[in-house]
C-alpha cells in the first residue's frame, strides 16, 4: 500500500536518495585528492579526468580549509579559470556544512551566473591523520540530475491559505450579488455530475461569481475547457463528450459527488458577507478546493469537507446542520410539514431568523434527506 507523505517529507526523501548516489564516488575522489592538495596543476588534471565519469555534474572544484578556491572550475567545456582564488566561505552551501558533516548536500538555490535552480554537494577532504585539508565542491543543475525513483504521493492534509489582506479587511462592507449561476445552480450541478459519472470529467471547478465552470477530461488531461453559462444550462453539451465509464482511478464514490455539490450550495448561500466564490472537486485525488469572498482558500479531502458542519465555517448562528438534525428528530411527518412550509414561503416559528438563502438551503437538504427514504 502506498504511503502518503507531506511535501517536506517528499523533498527529504529525494535528498536522501540523491545523497546515497553521491556518497561513494565523492568519498573515493576526495581520498585521491588528499595526496595532491598542494599542487594546483595536478588537482586540475585529476578533476578533468574524473569529470568524464561524473555524470550530470556542472562544475568540479577544490577549496582549501578556509573555503577559498584553489583550482579552476572544471566543466564539460573545459577549465574556467575565472573562479580561481574565489572565496566561497559566505555561500550557503559552505555555511551549511557542520563540524560533523563529511558530505553535505545543499538546499536548492538559484545560481549566480546562469540563474538556474541548482544544488551543491560539498565533501570534506582529510589527510591520513583525519586533519581537514579542504573541500571538494560539485555543482549540479537540477534540470540535469537523473530522475530518481518515484516516491509516495503527497499526503492529503487540510491546507488553509490566507488571501489579500485588503480584501479581508473589507469583507463586512460587501455583500454577495446573485449571479446567473446561482439562478441555475441545481441544473448546473446535475450537468457536471453527469459529466463526471458518465463522460470522463475528473476535475471540475465552479466559479460561482463569474458563472463558469472549468473542467478537465480523462481523454485530454493536459488541457482544460471552460464552460460558459449558456453551455452549462444546455444539457445538449453532454453530447460533445464521449461516453466513458466512471474513471477507474477515482477515489470519490459516485454518490458523494452530489453531496459535495450540495455542500457547495450551502456555503454559497449561508452568509451574505462570507460566501463561497469558487469550489472544485477532483474525483481522482479526492481533493476539494474552496475560495471564499474573504479571499481565503482551503484544500482538503472530500471526507474532511463533508464532515464539517456550517458552524465550522460561519459560527453557530448559521449552523443549518443542527437545525436539520433538530427537525429530523421530530419524525418524517413533521419533516414533510417543514418542507411544505418552506416551499410555500411560510415562516418557521421555531427558526424565525433564517435568511432566504438559508431557507432555500434548508428545504433542499430536507428534500434530499427524505428522498433517501423513498428508495
Amino acid at each position: 500500500m502506498m504511503t502518503t507523505l507531506s511535501v517536506e517529507q517528499l523533498i527529504q526523501k529525494q535528498r536522501t536518495e540523491l545523497t546515497g548516489l553521491l556518497s561513494l564516488p565523492l568519498k573515493n575522489l576526495t581520498t585521491e585528492l588528499s595526496c595532491i592538495m598542494d599542487n594546483r596543476e595536478k588537482l586540475e588534471v585529476h578533476l578533468t579526468e574524473i569529470y568524464k565519469t561524473f555524470k550530470h555534474c556542472k562544475n568540479l572544484y577544490v577549496l582549501d580549509d578556509k573555503a577559498v578556491q584553489i583550482t579552476s572550475n572544471i566543466t564539460k567545456s573545459g577549465s574556467d579559470e575565472s573562479h580561481f582564488n574565489r572565496n566561497r566561505s559566505n555561500r550557503p552551501y559552505i555555511q551549511g556544512v557542520s563540524t560533523s558533516d563529511v558530505l553535505y548536500l545543499s538546499e536548492a538555490y538559484i545560481s549566480k551566473n546562469r540563474k538556474r535552480p541548482s544544488i551543491t554537494a560539498i565533501h570534506k577532504i582529510f589527510d591520513s591523520n583525519n586533519y581537514l585539508l579542504g573541500f571538494l565542491g560539485v555543482d549540479y543543475d537540477l534540470r540535469e540530475l537523473p530522475e530518481l525513483a518515484k516516491v509516495s504521493k503527497q499526503v492529503k492534509e487540510w491546507q488553509q491559505v490566507k488571501g489579500d489582506p485588503a480584501i479581508r479587511s473589507a469583507i463586512f462592507t460587501q455583500q454577495r450579488i446573485q449571479s446567473q449561476m446561482d439562478n441555475h445552480m441545481d441544473d448546473i450541478f446535475a450537468l457536471i455530475e453527469e459529466l463526471m459519472i458518465d463522460r470522463g470529467i475528473f476535475h471540475a471547478k465552479f466559479h460561482f461569481s463569474s458563472s463558469r465552470v472549468t473542467i478537465w477530461s480523462t481523454d485530454d488531461p493536459y488541457s482544460y475547457q471552460i464552460l460558459t453559462l449558456n453551455e452549462l444550462i444546455d444539457p445538449d453539451v453532454c453530447l460533445i463528450f464521449p461516453r466513458r465509464a466512471y474513471f477507474d482511478k477515482a477515489t470519490v464514490p459516485i454518490e458523494k459527488i452530489k453531496e459535495v455539490f450540495n455542500y457547495f450550495r450551502r456555503l454559497r448561500f449561508a452568509d451574505e458577507n462570507i460566501y463561497l466564490r469558487a469550489g472544485s472537486l477532483n474525483i481522482v485525488n479526492g481533493m476539494i478546493g474552496l475560495n471564499f469572498s474573504c479571499d481565503g482558500s482551503h484544500y482538503m479531502s472530500y471526507e474532511a469537507f463533508l464532515n464539517q458542519g456550517l458552524s465550522f465555517w460561519f459560527g453557530q448562528n448559521n449552523d443549518l446542520d443542527s437545525i436539520i438534525e433538530t427537525i429530523c428528530q421530530k419524525g418524517c411527518n413533521l419533516v414533510y410539514q417543514y418542507i411544505d412550509k418552506l416551499q410555500q414561503g411560510i415562516e418557521l416559528e421555531d427558526f424565525p431568523t433564517l435568511s432566504k438563502e438559508e431557507r432555500t438551503a434548508l428545504v433542499t437538504e430536507l428534500v434530499n434527506i427524505m428522498d433517501v427514504y423513498k428508495h
